[in-house]
Formats: C-alpha cells, sequence, structure tokens
C-alpha cells in the first residue's frame, strides 16, 4: 500500500488549519491520519511543527509513512484506536499536544476499495472493519446473528424511520439466505420502503452500519476525554463528524468540559469541580462551502466543532 492508492481529499483544510493555529508550532495529534491530508496542511504551514499521527488502519499508516517520509523525524506514526489515547502507555509519546484533530469519516480509499466492504455498490462484501482484522465481527456477521431487538436499535440510530420493519424483514431474510453482499441489505431495505431505496437512504443505513460494527459512538465518548486530558494549556481540540449521533456527542462533550458547574440543579452548595475546564471556539458547527462540496462531494454532511483548553493563567 503507498500513498498513490490511498488518496483522500481532505474535509475543510482551511477550516481545520485556521483553528489548529500552527503558526505557533508545537506537537500536533491528529488521531485519524488516513490519507495524511491534514497532517500535511499543519507541516507546511510551519517548519516547528511536529506532527503524532494515529489510525487503526494498517494500510493507512503505511500510506501515511510513505507520503510523510520526505518530513524524516517531525512525524511519528503509531497504530491504534484513538479510544486508547487516555491509557498510561500512550502518556510517553502523546502529552501536552498543542492542537489534535480527530476526522471521524470513513476515508474515499476505504469506501472505493471495494474488498473493505464499506460501499454499497453492487457485490460489494458486507465487511465495514475499520482495521481490517478478519478476527472481529462484520457487517454481514452483525446482520446474520443480531437479535431483532439489537437491529432495530442499530437501524433507529442509523435515523431509518422504517426500523422495526427492515429489523423484521433482515431477520426474515437470514433465514432463507445469509447475508453476504450489499445486494442483501439493498433489496431488504427496498422490500420494507416498497419501491428501489435511493442512494442517500442506502449511505443512511450502510453509514449506521458501519458506526455499530466498530463501536464507534463508545470508542467517540472514549477517545474525546483521552485526547482532552493529552491537552496542552491552551491546546485546541478540533473535531470533523459526519453523522448526528457524532456531531451530538461531541456537542455535549464540549458542553460539559466548558462549564463551570455541573451539579444538579438544588444542591445548596457546588461539589463538583467548580470550574471550566476550558471553552468552546466554534458555537455553531462550520460546515462546508458549496463549492467544496462540489469539489469533494463526500463532505456535504461534515460539521467541525472546536474546543480549547483552559490556559494555566485563566
Amino acid at each position: 500500500m503507498t500513498e498513490e492508492t490511498f488518496r483522500h481529499t481532505p474535509v475543510m483544510p482551511d477550516e481545520v488549519t485556521r483553528l489548529l493555529r500552527p503558526e505557533r508550532g508545537g506537537v500536533f495529534l491528529d488521531a485519524t491520519i488516513g490519507g495524511a491530508g491534514h497532517a500535511i496542511r499543519l507541516l507546511e504551514a510551519e517548519s516547528a511543527v511536529r506532527v503524532i499521527g494515529i489510525d487503526r488502519d494498517a494500510e493507512a499508516i503505511e500510506a501515511a509513512k510513505a507520503r510523510l517520509a520526505p518530513l524524516g523525524e517531525r512525524v511519528t506514526l503509531v497504530r491504534a484506536n484513538f479510544r486508547d489515547l487516555g491509557r498510561p502507555e500512550f502518556a510517553g509519546e502523546v502529552e501536552g499536544v498543542t492542537g489534535a484533530l480527530m476526522d471521524l469519516g470513513v476515508s474515499s480509499h476505504q469506501i472505493d476499495r471495494q474488498a473493505r466492504g464499506f460501499s454499497f455498490r453492487p457485490g460489494t462484501p458486507l465487511g465495514m472493519r475499520m482495521d481490517g482484522a478478519k478476527r472481529r465481527t462484520s457487517a454481514a456477521d452483525l446482520l446474520n446473528r443480531a437479535d431483532e431487538k439489537e437491529l432495530g436499535r442499530v437501524f433507529r440510530d442509523g435515523e431509518e424511520r422504517r426500523w422495526r420493519a427492515l429489523s423484521r424483514e433482515v431477520v426474515r431474510r437470514r433465514k432463507i439466505r445469509p447475508f453476504s453482499t450489499s445486494d442483501d441489505l439493498v433489496a431488504a431495505l427496498s422490500a420494507v420502503l416498497g419501491r428501489p431505496a435511493q442512494e442517500k437512504q442506502q449511505a443512511r443505513l450502510f453509514q449506521a452500519l458501519r458506526i455499530a460494527v466498530n463501536d464507534e459512538l463508545a470508542a467517540l465518548g472514549e477517545g474525546l476525554d483521552g485526547i482532552r486530558g493529552r491537552l496542552a494549556p491552551g491546546g485546541r481540540l478540533v473535531v470533523l463528524s459526519y453523522h448526528s449521533l457524532e456531531d451530538r456527542i461531541v456537542k455535549h462533550a464540549f458542553r460539559a468540559w466548558s462549564a463551570e458547574c455541573l451539579c444538579p440543579p438544588g444542591l445548596p452548595e457546588c461539589r463538583c469541580r467548580g470550574t471550566s475546564l476550558g471553552r468552546i471556539v466554534t458555537r455553531r458547527p462550520l460546515r462546508p462551502t458549496a463549492e467544496e462540496v462540489a469539489r469533494n462531494p463526500r463532505a456535504r454532511s461534515a460539521r467541525l466543532r472546536a474546543w480549547e483548553k483552559r490556559s494555566e493563567h485563566e
């Protein structure tokens, strides 16, 4: 795997770079380095910048290594899940970073490479494992083994209005023939809708399944807390999300971190930390421009939020 086969157009690169302020220099954490598009922008903006790149996908790490090789010691790459960044083993390398980025979208490479199983193109195997590990539960495994209640939760969280009917239909169909390709799931959705499923409906359903397969919502909550703890005072965290549930988790985390008091109403005195951990930089999520969406349609659903850790003198 080389950088030539792992191309990914970074989403909102100007906004990400502006909010992370690489002109200050320092060490920046790219917790989902993927094709290294955002990392390149940070490194090119200021020669005093170093980047620590994290990714759970071995192919992404190899591609980033090839693309960033000319920058030598300014780049450190680690194959890991960002949900683990709060663990003690990362304290030495990832500590006191000037800024951090979490780009929660699946890369263009992962979507375009049919064998990875992220696409709803005809004939695509139902894989969707972010780390590519075959020992992990695949999308096909989930569809064929989960009970109706669990499937309903996955589809409901994916904002599928007919989630009850779809979960019943999946259970009914798998008794006849196990789910194995994208065609099987698209056919089940179309049967429930009573007409061929539109592309946006397929995309929404497949995104929900991918999020469940990779436990992405729980990982996001853990990753946010872990990265916050690794920021230096005054450091910023920028998050790009592509799903309403992801964005909600980020929004609520930033609000909680920025609150002076988290005690329940009615307590006579504050019993929590009594001070904010930092401040929200983006009061509303930033969205890509129409021009960017025209160039890169996969940016369409992106929402960008930023938070800054409290400085020592505040």
